[in-house]
């Protein structure tokens, strides 16, 4: 996260004494990514953060692979994924490989009994329906319908929703989640040719300090294990920290879409990026302005990457038969474009009201069983 960012209290001088008002001192965690050359934060928290009381069971969560090596265009009916009571539970995977895990999620409770830490990956989760509040041990962050969250691997997190009705997709990258680099000056700054700016993010406030002891339950994720430790004070317990490693939030009503007079390729849509995959955000926008473009996208061949598309809400003017909450994913090797009658009836149009979140990534990708579940299995013929 390539912008600076602090709450609560901290010392003038980093690894220096910081003493409790009653007397003791703070301890200091640096929270930080890539050894000690990535982002990193400098937390102070009023119990040792490594006060492990007890330990319990370990659950195996690996995805289970239907399909391993897979060439055929798929249809995935995403609100098919059945709503579930416990947030961890209601996710899941469809789409994985070994950079990202795709998935989606109907939580229907809040993530109140138990504390969670993804220790392996970053998480991207995509609001569709809901309102809530993600609560981290960095401050919380208001969420509601089209805000993306970036939730940095190894973040300690609880999620408070508003209602039950809740559809999130999600992905755990394996590889940091970035802005991209060419929106971005040497300094990191977004320029001004970027489809959205550092206002547009939504940084966490309300910090939350819990001088609590006893039991607490943390599950942590990793290598496909999801691990119960039992912590012996609560994990909220940070008095301050700054630095540039954080969740933080930034709504796909804000991007601000690149048009030409004839038709912009996918990277203008770019929302961000890992060296394994990229992450775009197809927002209304004013069609193509050259007086013979063809606004509908073009055939073009995935030889380098699978493709694949989250629809949310509006008009896919270059697919038929599409609805809310439907994932379409394009393998590569094989070209895929608009279907018929799309490229005609999309000349003369002046705009498109579609709402949409792809993914493309540079590993192929593998099919779930529970993706199979929701596969319509003929999406594949849908060009004919």
């Amino acid at each position: 996260m390539p912008i600076y960012h602090k709450l609560g209290q901290i010392p003038q001088k980093r690894h220096t004494i910081f003493e409790k008002p009653g007397g003791g001192l703070y301890y200091e965690q640096l929270f930080g990514t890539i050894g000690f050359d990535g982002m990193s934060s400098l937390l102070y928290e009023i119990h040792r953060p490594t006060m492990v009381k007890d330990l319990g069971p370990s659950i195996d969560v690996t995805p289970k692979i239907a399909v391993d090596k897979n060439m055929t265009a798929r249809l995935l009916k995403g609100f098919e994924v059945p709503p579930q009571d416990d947030y961890l539970d209601s996710r899941e995977p469809l789409l994985v490989n070994g950079d990202i895990i795709i998935g989606l999620a109907a939580p229907r409770q809040s993530l109140r009994s138990y504390f969670y830490k993804n220790a392996d990956a970053d998480e991207l989760l995509f609001i569709h329906r809901g309102t809530g509040t993600l609560r981290t041990f960095l401050g919380n962050i208001r969420f509601e319908y089209g805000d993306y969250l970036v939730i940095p691997r190894g973040m300690i997190y609880q999620i408070d929703f508003d209602t039950t009705d809740n559809r999130i997709l999600y992905a755990e990258s394996f590889h940091p989640i970035y802005t991209p680099k060419r929106y971005r000056n040497w300094f990191g700054q977004l320029l001004e040719h970027s489809p959205f700016c550092e206002r547009d993010y939504k940084l966490p406030t309300d910090l939350e300090t819990h001088d609590e002891t006893g039991e607490f339950v943390m599950k942590v994720k990793k290598q496909g294990m999801l691990h119960h430790i039992v912590y012996g004070h609560h994990p909220f317990d940070v008095v301050g920290w700054d630095g540039y490693n954080y969740p933080y939030g930034f709504s796909i009503h804000n991007f601000e879409p690149i048009t030409g007079r004839v038709h912009q390729p996918p990277p203008v849509h770019q929302n961000f990026e890992t060296k394994a995959f990229v992450v775009c955000s197809f927002c209304p926008r004013l069609f193509d302005y050259h007086p013979k473009a063809i606004p509908a996208p073009y055939n073009h061949s995935n030889i380098d990457s699978d493709e694949m598309l989250y629809y949310v809400d509006g008009d896919f003017m270059s697919r038929n038969n599409i609805e809310q909450g439907h994932i379409t994913l394009h393998p590569a090797g094989i070209p895929h474009g608009p279907h018929p009658g799309a490229y005609e009836r999309s000349i003369g149009v002046k705009e498109t009201v579609e709402l949409a979140v792809m993914i493309d990534t540079f590993r192929p990708l593998q099919i779930t069983e529970n993706a199979l579940r929701i596969d319509d299995g003929k999406y594949f013929k849908s060009w004919l």
